[in-house]
């Protein structure tokens, strides 16, 4: 029987008093499955740069668990990002998912603050000069949509884990072929730092399908139409919980021993996978505020 593989997860900032609520209880669901570690990310923009670090705060207070925070290149300069960071480091907070970001909203692409980094890679160098961090960063599978040619993906991962990153997480997608594919041109390229595959369990798939199409994730046509008949037919959670359990496993069974879940703060899905996969309970969540 193949191993259960280590788990982590993302989670987004609250901004009203419900969605902190609804935190707090994704956290309690998933606390006991382990996770190496849990993330916070930023909005587009930037525009949750404070509650990402409330967020974070609270949680590696208060939850026992390891806590990443995201960090972007994204509206402001290089002594006010690395000013975040090392916040994040008196707190006791020491991983950090580097990313460039994504532009404001109205915006179509992104431009660097005047003071700012120009891109991911320049941040980790400087994340990764200050000896502080463990430094995770974002790697795309399927092409970016900024991506000039088709290595682009590839050189910048390169890019990135030559500056000092420790770790990639993948952006989703839907087919274990697409990370195999990546993974071979990553070693072909020399890169030998651990590539983990991020998941997204379909709670929603119209909202799935634009996210995806908004960060250019290709949609499989078995896919869509498997979730139209499902939707009509009201099984639109057995097939989720379905698809991301045999996409989970199909990865797995070609070497994959860590996986990366965007939760959308929803644990239920998340957690039935996980079970499904070997994923146990052994823990309990303790210093609960």
């Amino acid at each position: 029987m193949t191993d259960a593989p280590a788990v982590s997860f993302e989670f987004f900032p609250p901004k009203t008093l419900e969605a902190s609520f609804r935190l707090w209880d994704t956290v309690q669901v998933l606390a006991p499955l382990e996770p190496r570690f849990v993330s916070v990310t930023y909005g587009a923009g930037g525009t949750t740069r404070e509650l990402t670090r409330d967020a974070v705060g609270t949680l590696h207070k208060h939850s026992g668990l390891n806590v990443a925070a995201h960090l972007t290149c994204v509206n402001a300069s290089k002594a006010e990002t690395l000013e975040i960071a090392e916040g994040f480091a008196r707190a006791g907070v020491t991983e950090i998912v580097a990313l460039r970001g994504d532009p404001p909203k109205g915006e179509g692409s992104f431009t660097p603050h005047p003071e700012g980094f120009a891109n991911s890679a320049e941040l980790v160098e400087a994340l990764a000069g200050t000896g502080k961090f463990t430094i995770r960063v974002g790697a795309y599978p399927d092409p970016h949509p900024d991506a000039r040619h088709e290595t682009s993906d590839v050189d910048w991962l390169k890019r990135k884990i030559d500056a000092g990153a420790d770790e990639a997480i993948t952006q989703f997608f839907f087919e274990a072929d697409t990370f195999f594919r990546f993974r071979d041109r990553c070693a072909k390229a020399g890169i030998d730092a651990p590539i983990v595959p991020g998941i997204m369990p379909i709670e929603n798939w119209a909202g799935i399908k634009r996210f995806a199409k908004m960060c250019g994730a290709v949609i499989p046509d078995w896919l869509d139409r498997a979730f139209d008949r499902a939707e009509r037919d009201g099984r639109s959670d057995l097939l989720a919980t379905a698809v991301c359990t045999e996409l989970c496993t199909q990865l797995i069974e070609g070497g994959v021993d860590k996986l990366h879940f965007y939760t959308l703060n929803k644990p239920e899905l998340t957690r039935d996978v996980c079970f499904a996969l070997g994923v146990k309970p052994e823990m309990k969540l303790e210093h609960v505020a």
